[in-house]
């Protein structure tokens, strides 16, 4: 029996852009196993899309609480979202 598999939004606010962010969550989210994005915004926070187990999200998300050594995570909005339905892979998007 295949595993359930759930899409989440991710917005990160702290200073969370120019150190390397997107790139940590890049790679973090490929060894995880989740599909999806992550992308600047405009506001200065970090926006992620990414699908897969419960267990899957629950170790992103403490990854992304976590962040690279040069960030400050201080909050993270989590929000149900629609399934990702095409993407397999992860990967980094433009700007915003």
């Amino acid at each position: 029996m295949a595993a359930q598999v759930y899409t989440r939004r991710y917005r990160v606010t702290g200073r969370v852009q120019g150190v390397g962010f997107r790139w940590f969550v890049e790679r973090e989210a490929r060894v995880i196993g989740v599909a999806g994005w992550v992308r600047n915004r405009a506001d200065g926070t970090v926006e992620v899309l990414a699908a897969g187990t419960n267990e899957q999200l629950a170790a992103l998300y403490k990854k992304l609480k976590e962040g690279p050594r040069a960030a400050r995570v201080d909050d993270i909005e989590v929000d149900e979202a629609a399934p990702l339905n095409d993407m397999s892979t992860f990967r980094i998007e433009g700007a915003w």
